[in-house]
């Protein structure tokens, strides 16, 4: 096995039937219609133009016609990738002219109608409960399981080359695991239907597989599907399922298994039954080790690296890190992705409204306070420099290309000179005038507006697009999975240093190493702050909050927004915008109510 690469130096560049369990037992004559026309109507338009997503697609399909034809065929597996973003889209909550993901359903940001019903308002209150939950996250897996299932039983008629077919079978085998894995990180255990087309006539055991047996499931899964995949796709097939995207989602679940939430009955604990669906029912600290060693066979195998660009742009610090999430060609960085055409779909949402942004969250100060220092000191610490007095000044660069706050530089459209965004409110005078429609309380209730992943050349109402995938798993996720495993399986060793500071160099933090000598405390709160900034607004610190069994702390407090008056003198003024709650059975997300009724023997999540 080759060594693996800890260094920066790496690069310079739905469906409902039947009377149980509707979201897989639709009658094959509804199912096909179904994919296509979503597929038609939804996938198409965001996808690539000349990557493996542009087919031609046709409607009125039977089984039959479907897959005794090779184009129809490849439309069909092409369609059960249409959804593998939906647990992260920032569109996830949808509701009317509104729309906010997982991002304001915990500590990072605001969602765009406070007086919406929502589900990101459900999680941000602690309203959420089985009648109300949103569905999606049982529903939506589910109905591509099936579809799954449905390729896997017919794939001897396909008429596809030889080579062609052992591929597509894994990529579909890749993606089931992929659709399970999502429903593992919401409620646990669930039931496993391994490859059965279930139709609305079928009695259908409705009970909940064990925690361990559903892991055991994707992971075998992973392995058989990785078996007869390349270690990366590349050119038209970038962006189809791979080898490495196999192992990083080993990596992946592996670390959700060793993690508080799921041991020694996690939720359930005590509660006979339940605690081994919820959770493993026992603690075993040789968890955190084979999350690590899944981790390690990502690194090692070479096939990625952080994205690193010091050219382009030399005086701006970590711009990489940017730059990262508009590079399409074969990004280095990117192991799994949301394909999308060209597109605003970013800017559309979290953008100033100035530059055609609407109905997007909106980040708290909470998640600005929790960027460090350039010199990678947090700006708690007394030594780092922080000024309260010009907070946005010598921070990780990382802050910059993550919110819009006041005086952000932005380029001026058809102008080569960058321009401020003046998002304050001059309370000086009476009555307090807005700087624009950008300001606080005009175009954004925290003073904040969310930069990740933008275009920061894009507006939105104007001309020009971007070719943005968004990442679903990227290096950056692996390598900061392998530095908590591994210090959770035997503490702060000379490689965990490494990966971190290889994440921080990146960045531009200076100095980016560590400071020597640090406690397996202070390395496990190191990690998961940086978890926090590197990973913000890309699904992830909703999970990891839980699965660390802190949201309890995270997602039950004041959260702020920033107020500037710029009076005689300029000053930064907090201000409170929600009080988040938190109650102990949000750890789990609830089975939809409607599930559990048509099938009594589907255990409920504790506490609901």
């Amino acid at each position: 096995m080759c060594e693996p690469r800890f260094v920066v130096a790496f690069s310079a560049g739905r469906r409902k039937g039947g009377r149980q369990f509707n979201f897989f037992q639709m009658q094959t004559k509804l199912l096909l219609p179904l994919i296509f026309l979503w597929f038609a109507g939804v996938l198409l338009p965001a996808c690539s133009k000349t990557g493996f997503l542009d087919q031609t697609v046709t409607s009125s399909l039977n089984e039959t016609t479907t897959f005794t034809d090779s184009s129809n065929a490849m439309s069909f597996l092409n369609g059960i990738y249409a959804d593998a973003g939906f647990a992260s889209d920032p569109k996830r909550f949808s509701g009317g002219n509104y729309a906010a993901g997982l991002e304001a359903g915990c500590d990072e940001a605001e969602g765009p109608n406070a007086s919406s019903t929502n589900g990101f308002i459900q999680f941000a209150t602690g309203t959420v409960n089985p009648s109300v939950v949103p569905d999606d996250a049982w529903r939506i897996p589910y109905f591509y399981v099936r579809a799954v299932n449905q390729l896997l039983r017919n794939l001897y008629r396909v008429p596809w080359a030889a080579a062609v077919k052992v591929q597509g079978k894994a990529e579909a085998r890749f993606l089931r695991a992929w659709y399970y894995a999502m429903m593992l990180e919401h409620y646990g255990g669930v039931p496993l239907i391994g490859d059965t087309v279930y139709n609305a006539t079928d009695k259908i055991d409705a009970r909940r597989a064990s925690f361990r047996t559903c892991v055991n499931y994707i992971l075998s899964e992973c392995d058989a599907a990785a078996a007869d995949l390349p270690l990366v796709q590349v050119g038209s097939q970038w962006g189809r399922a791979s080898k490495g995207a196999c192992l990083a989602l080993k990596s992946r679940v592996l670390l959700f298994a060793a993690s508080p939430l799921f041991n020694n009955g996690g939720m359930a604990h005590g509660t006979a039954g339940l605690d081994s669906i919820v959770a493993y029912p026992d603690s075993d600290p040789n968890r955190w080790q084979l999350a690590a060693d899944a981790a390690r066979a990502v690194i090692a195998s070479n096939a990625y690296h952080l994205y690193v660009d010091s050219t382009s742009k030399p005086g701006e610090k970590g711009y990489g890190f940017q730059h990262v999430f508009i590079e399409r060609a074969n990004n280095p960085e990117y192991i799994f992705a949301r394909m999308m055409g060209e597109n605003k779909y970013l800017e559309s949402m979290w953008d100033v409204p100035s530059r055609g942004g609407s109905n997007g969250a909106y980040a708290y100060q909470e998640m600005v306070d929790a960027f460090p220092m350039s010199n990678g000191l947090p700006i708690t610490d007394p030594a780092s420099g922080y000024d309260p007095n010009n907070p946005y000044r010598n921070r990780d660069p990382r802050l910059d290309y993550t919110v819009i706050h006041d005086s952000t530089l932005r380029p001026v459209f058809g102008a080569n000179q960058p321009s401020p965004v003046l998002l304050y409110m001059n309370t000086s005078v009476n009555p307090p005038v807005a700087a624009s429609g950008d300001a606080v309380f005009k175009g954004t209730p925290t003073g904040l507006y969310i930069y990740k992943m933008m275009d920061p050349t894009l507006i939105n109402n104007s001309l020009g697009t971007t070719t943005r995938c968004l990442p679903l798993m990227r290096y950056a996720e692996i390598l900061l999975n392998y530095a908590e495993a591994v210090n959770e399986a035997t503490g702060p060793t000379f490689e965990v240093y490494q990966v971190v500071q290889a994440i921080r160099e990146r960045a531009g933090l200076r100095p980016f190493q560590l400071t020597p000598g640090l406690t397996q405390e202070d390395m496990r709160q190191l990690i998961r702050n940086e978890r926090r900034i590197e990973l913000a607004y890309e699904g992830f610190r909703f999970f990891d909050v839980r699965r660390w069994l802190i949201a309890a702390q995270t997602d039950n407090q004041q959260m702020h927004g920033m107020e500037v008056d710029r009076g005689a003198t300029v000053v930064y003024k907090p201000f409170n915008v929600r009080k988040h709650n938190f109650n102990k059975a949000m750890y789990l997300w609830p089975i939809p109510l409607r599930e559990i009724a048509k099938s009594p023997e589907l255990l409920q999540n504790p506490l609901y």
